[in-house]
């Protein structure tokens, strides 16, 4: 969208734990991503950001050679593939420009395959992690207080965590030091006309706030066209660990310590769910309250400050090329 491509990203697992081929990871039958949509409200929408993907200009990707045993091959080749970094190896290149004595701040937004291989791969990698806010988790309150994993109606967890529970385990089995943002709370602050007033009233504004005004109208008029996009207020909820990181002071938030577990047993109507304790398990600190009014306008805040908006590319050669018929090679007239 920027036009550059200098921050780091790396590509992620394809599945969950445990549930690739032991012998080549590029391939598998991961049962929890079964449980999200393909079509309408899925992965199609998605991957597509709701119809948007294509107004945006596209940073040049960056590639990185392979071996290709390493990388999970079934055998090195004398011409290895250019292929995309992994989400490790960009941990590894921001570990190795560390400065002593420097600690890194996580915030994790979706299921938690990355930071289970990261605290897994060396021991001394927790040293280094200050602290760990995740957005995810469901805590129940009571039988009929149920998760967000519509499509496994029996299941009482929450998505993040449903579609990788061993990982969840093992992080939350680790000494990190974690903050966990739940769903309840989420949904304190996932009103989409609210936070859209309070976009369309902004005096300043930028290209991402822009963007985002758009997605999020579009979100929200799809969720009252169609039920197949019931559950689109989950992405709002999902915007409050960043707001959360960046303007926590002004939030008067207030948190709760809880002893916790989460369940990974390969019980699909029970994987992923929080399971709450008296004394044992993990001790962590859980957001319990939030003020929605000032969320909202940090949020647009943020997002409209100039002095934080990147300068877009120019992509008008993208836009000629979106505009060649099949198999030629001139723009259309």
């Amino acid at each position: 969208m920027m036009g550059r491509d200098d921050i780091p990203v790396g590509r992620g697992d394809l599945f969950a734990m445990n549930q690739s081929d032991p012998s080549f990871s590029a391939v598998g039958d991961c049962k929890y991503v079964k449980a999200i949509p393909h079509g309408g409200g899925g992965l199609l929408d998605s991957d597509t950001l709701y119809g948007l993907a294509r107004d945006l200009p596209r940073s040049p990707r960056r590639y990185t050679v392979q071996n290709s045993v390493k990388y999970g091959a079934p055998r090195d080749t004398e011409n290895p593939e250019l292929r995309q970094p992994l989400a490790l190896e960009v941990w590894e290149s921001v570990v190795k420009t560390l400065d002593p004595g420097s600690e890194i701040t996580i915030l994790t937004n979706g299921p938690l395959t990355t930071l289970a291989s990261i605290i897994s791969s060396e021991s001394k990698t927790i040293s280094l992690i200050k602290e760990v806010y995740i957005v995810g988790g469901h805590i129940s309150r009571n039988e009929n207080d149920k998760g967000n994993v519509f499509s496994v109606p029996s299941s009482n967890a929450e998505f993040n965590m449903f579609l990788d529970p061993l990982a969840a385990n093992t992080v939350f089995d680790s000494s990190l030091n974690i903050t966990l943002i739940p769903l309840g709370i989420q949904h304190r602050v996932s009103s989409f006309p609210k936070i859209l007033k309070r976009l369309r009233n902004a005096k300043k504004t930028t290209p991402e706030a822009l963007f985002i005004r758009r997605l999020l109208s579009r979100l929200y008029r799809l969720q009252q066209l169609h039920h197949s996009y019931h559950h689109m207020e989950t992405f709002l909820g999902e915007l409050l660990g960043a707001v959360l990181l960046d303007g926590d002071s002004h939030l008067s938030q207030s948190f709760k310590l809880k002893h916790m577990k989460v369940f990974a047993d390969d019980i699909e109507s029970r994987d992923g769910e929080v399971l709450i304790y008296q004394d044992e398990g993990k001790l962590v600190k859980v957001l319990n309250t939030v003020n929605a009014k000032t969320y909202y306008e940090l949020f647009v805040q943020g997002l409209s400050d100039s002095k934080q908006s990147a300068v877009l590319a120019s992509f008008e050669e993208q836009k000629k090329l979106w505009q060649k018929p099949p198999n030629e090679t001139e723009p259309a007239e």
